[in-house]
């Protein structure tokens, strides 16, 4: 059976993302939105945005996130959550992978931001694929029976425990800060979930695999025996590693764009902060969405010229 062939794949469900979305979708483009997680982007941990055109009243980061999301699928769109594993974008019809699927399109937008880091725990890099992971619903099956932990407060790292929860023997989430972004989440109260807070990792150990970590909280060491370290802190880098170093990157793994956003293969776009935008503003990310989506309708049409009011049909 063939796989469904949409107009346009876009990676990443923030501001630039479901811009485009709303776009491409009100244009009469088949649009789908794969979105790792609705709670896990920079606008999602915004406390308050109040400067926003159109707003009459400060909302939450995630309030406005889920604005966007059901303005795109109020035209068509539709979502999925779903974890992008990597992608096959060189021919002209593009696959991108999950751990469920594969999804063809004509088209793709990358928007997947800048909360990326790079390994900063003692034994994170050495031990990455070996105990070490970034994704647990892609490798919780590994570790069925067996101590694990999460380190992270966010409401993704929260989720995430649940995940591993189902199947791990024990799950400690690790907070580095007093408290975590979602302190009522019944995840937390889970039989074979611990919550240690304010506690940082200062390694992680292990021979051939993971075997164990070391801690560290007001001012005292400890250490856990465990199989599987999954971490989900954040930084300020491009989320670009499902990419494989196809599409052009700079020496900060930024995407290269041009000002339509086009990068260097043909169908494929980039918008928002995984571009390294210089002011990094919900109104320029939500605009970047936009380009791209006309500069894909562009490119699907083959047309001279972008289509500018896209109410007339």
């Amino acid at each position: 059976m063939e796989s469904e062939l949409y107009d346009v794949l876009i990676i990443g469900g923030g501001p630039a993302g479901l811009t485009a979305a709303q776009y491409a979708a009100r244009g009469n483009l088949k649009v789908l939105v794969l979105d790792k997680s609705p709670s896990a982007g920079a606008l999602a941990y915004a406390h308050k945005i109040e400067n926003y055109p159109g707003l009459e009243k400060a909302v939450s980061g995630k309030e406005l996130l889920d604005i966007f999301r059901e303005q795109a699928i109020g035209f068509g769109a539709e979502y999925k959550e779903a974890q992008v594993i990597g992608v096959n974008i060189a021919g002209n019809v593009k696959e991108v992978f999950t751990m469920e699927r594969t999804y063809s399109g004509k088209t793709v937008i990358i928007a997947t931001g800048s909360m990326g880091r790079k390994p900063s725990i003692k034994g994170e890099a050495d031990f990455l694929g070996r105990g070490v992971s970034y994704c647990a619903i892609c490798d919780a099956a590994f570790f069925r029976d067996k101590r694990v932990c999460v380190i992270g407060s966010s409401e993704e790292a929260i989720k995430e425990t649940g995940t591993l929860a189902r199947t791990s023997s024990e799950v400690f989430l690790i907070s580095p800060a007093k408290q975590v972004a979602d302190p009522e989440n019944p995840v937390l109260n889970m039989a074979n979930v611990k919550v240690l807070l304010g506690t940082s990792v200062t390694s992680i150990e292990g021979t051939d695999v993971v075997e164990k970590i070391k801690l560290t909280s007001d001012n005292k060491e400890s250490e856990i025996e465990l199989a599987g370290v999954f971490v989900y802190m954040h930084g300020s880098r491009p989320i670009v590693d499902f990419l494989g170093g196809v599409v052009n990157t700079s020496e900060a793994d930024c995407v290269v764009i041009n000002r339509m956003m086009e990068t260097s293969i043909p169908g494929v776009f980039a918008s928002g902060d995984v571009t390294c935008t210089e002011t990094r503003q919900v109104v320029i990310a939500a605009s970047n969405g936009c380009i791209a989506a006309l500069s894909a309708e562009k490119f699907i049409h083959h047309r001279a010229r972008r289509k500018y009011d896209w109410g007339k049909q």
